[in-house]
């Protein structure tokens, strides 16, 4: 209910609103990988980007229909984290985070390299999308869009929060606390992280899709280490190993994001750091975090 207030409160806002929701998407992705399964990752926009450059590729080739290529860049992402989830899965800590940026960074370049695919750094135009079920058009003011983009979320946010609270989820926390000791126990661990690292790599495929189709413009800033960096901050902001903290995070950032740019655009990243280093240091756990320690307290 909360997330239909901008309908009615904030009409104005409705783009940033769907930029929120398709942002948090994103988040959700990554929490599923870094909060309950330990992988830690500086380059998940490439999955972000592949999502958002397969929507707009085949909306420029003619097919413009939004949940088939809602559907099909989310599998094509998730196809590509699975097979890049074999190397993931054989390294750790600083080896893993050094490997998630090349990889970020390799994606990006070979964007930047096939321009006659992905437009380069003038980045990709052409795209046109679909009305939804050929009635709802995707308006200026952003009511199809945000209507659209929440929509999503509010089922991979279902999706999400069943799989980490079935065996799989638990399975996953255990690898994220001792990693050695759940063979021990017959899990599967290296399996258990592929799997959980396709669907993430999908879901993070989705958000960049949504943002493909609802502003129908794909950069290359949707590959960059900025966006990855940009994610993993809304995550410490709101909470890690928790899906509301995504969302909350994401709010949080991006609103911030948007009145501190407005009060000075180039030095918004200076309140960002403020913002981000008293939450480290007087929330360690994240706002959410927060919030639910001072309610036990008080139960």
């Amino acid at each position: 209910m909360a997330a239909l207030l901008p309908f009615i409160l904030f009409p104005t806002y409705l783009p940033l609103a769907s930029q929120i929701a398709i942002a948090a998407l994103f988040a959700i992705s990554v929490d599923l990988i870094l909060g309950y399964a330990g992988i830690v990752t500086l380059g998940h926009a490439m999955f972000f980007g592949l999502g958002a450059y397969f929507a707009g590729i085949i909306s420029v080739r003619g097919w413009g229909e939004p949940i088939s290529g809602l559907l099909m860049a989310g599998i094509f992402a998730g196809v590509i984290g699975y097979v890049v989830s074999f190397l993931i899965t054989r390294v750790q800590h600083l080896a893993l985070i050094m490997v998630t940026l090349g990889l970020g960074f390799l994606t990006y370049e070979l964007a930047n390299a096939m321009p006659w695919l992905t437009g380069g750094t003038d980045g990709l135009r052409g795209i046109r999308t679909w009305p939804i079920f050929g009635q709802f058009k995707f308006d200026l003011w952003g009511y199809t869009g945000y209507a659209y983009a929440l929509a999503v979320l509010f089922l991979c946010f279902l999706l999400s929060r069943r799989l980490v609270n079935s065996s799989f989820g638990l399975a996953l926390r255990g690898i994220r606390e001792n990693v050695k000791r759940m063979p021990a126990i017959g899990a599967d661990h290296k399996g258990h992280l592929r799997l959980i690292y396709a669907i993430s790599a999908s879901i993070a495929g989705l958000a960049g899709a949504l943002m493909a189709q609802t502003t129908n413009t794909v950069a290359l800033d949707s590959l960059s280490f900025e966006r990855s960096a940009d994610v993993v901050v809304m995550l410490i902001l709101g909470g890690t190993g928790r899906l509301y903290g995504a969302i909350l995070g994401t709010i949080i950032f991006l609103v911030a994001r948007d009145q501190l740019a407005g009060i000075n655009p180039q030095y918004w990243y200076f309140g960002i750091g403020i913002l981000l280093m008293v939450v480290v240091l007087f929330m360690p756990k994240g706002i959410l975090g927060f919030l639910a320690r001072i309610v036990d307290r008080r139960n």
